[in-house]
């Protein structure tokens, strides 16, 4: 096995990490942190890519939209902002009322749910920015996570303040089911292949089935995380960050760790083996 990856970049901790799908030119990491700038990476290598410049708060939440050419994050300055993650370049900002904790793009990229402590589930039509958003349910509290699963039919959501997780089925705007944990999940996650739900809530990352939503894997972290992400292509590793600055990366089928990044911008250290300098891409 290779010496660990360590990529250096964010000044503040890690809350949020997110993998693209695969797409015909790889597929790509973005990490969301209390220092206002999320950072886009590439998924393999982990090579600094850009930074998106543009929030005045936290930035809670990120996202990437299946063909990773737009970008979504989701801050404590109020909004919910889309990138064009070619070239960085702010697309659109949806204004809040309070602050923005979650966000993710529909599967069909054409739609982007929101979440955060006015404790309203929104979906924003991409084709109609401008448009006012539909409002789903009634959230038992301020909502920390977002996601869309069975094909933009069901959306997960978690609480700040409580455990478990919450999916609503969106033509009915109920409850049909809840994933019970011991800890307030800060992050929820389907995998690629809409096989698992991965949650990492307290210093534990788990693992659901995503048709049955019985619990398959559940490992203890190093530290308390707020989030994890399943690696798209192979979806033999994962990725978790935290409180240590650090993104952990872990085999799926032992929760073995086997590398980490500590997320310097332009640099990036392959440990035992040498130094490169990163030229960034916008």
């Amino acid at each position: 096995m290779g010496a660990p990856l360590v990529c250096h970049g964010h000044s503040r901790p890690v809350v949020d990490v997110a993998y693209s799908p695969v797409t015909p030119d790889g597929f790509f990491l973005i990490s969301a942190s209390k220092d206002s700038n999320p950072m886009l990476r590439n998924g393999e290598t982990g090579d600094w890519i850009g930074t998106f410049e543009g929030h005045k708060g936290a930035v809670w939440s990120c996202s990437l939209d299946k063909n990773a050419i737009r970008a979504a994050s989701a801050s404590a300055d109020f909004t919910a902002k889309i990138w064009n993650a070619l070239t960085g370049d702010e697309l659109h900002s949806f204004e809040h009322k309070h602050i923005v904790r979650a966000c993710a793009f529909s599967e069909d990229t054409h739609r982007l749910l929101t979440g955060g402590m006015e404790k309203i589930l929104r979906i924003f039509d991409l084709n109609r920015p401008d448009a006012p958003p539909k409002e789903v349910g009634n959230s038992p509290g301020s909502i920390r996570t977002v996601e869309w699963l069975h094909s933009d039919n069901t959306i997960l959501s978690s609480c700040t303040d409580t455990g478990d997780i919450r999916l609503w089925d969106i033509r009915s705007d109920k409850i049909v089911h809840t994933l019970e944990t011991k800890s307030p999940v800060t992050s929820a996650e389907v995998s690629q292949d809409g096989r698992y739900i991965t949650t990492a809530d307290g210093s534990s990352v788990k693992f659901w089935d995503a048709k049955n939503f019985g619990l398959l894997k559940s490992y203890d972290m190093p530290c308390n995380v707020e989030s994890a992400s399943l690696e798209p292509k192979h979806g033999n590793t994962f990725i978790a960050g935290g409180e240590d600055m650090w993104v952990h990366r872990f085999d799926f089928q032992t929760g073995e760790e086997i590398g980490k990044f500590l997320l310097k911008k332009n640099e990036v250290f392959i440990l035992g083996t040498c130094v490169y300098p990163l030229k960034p891409m916008w």
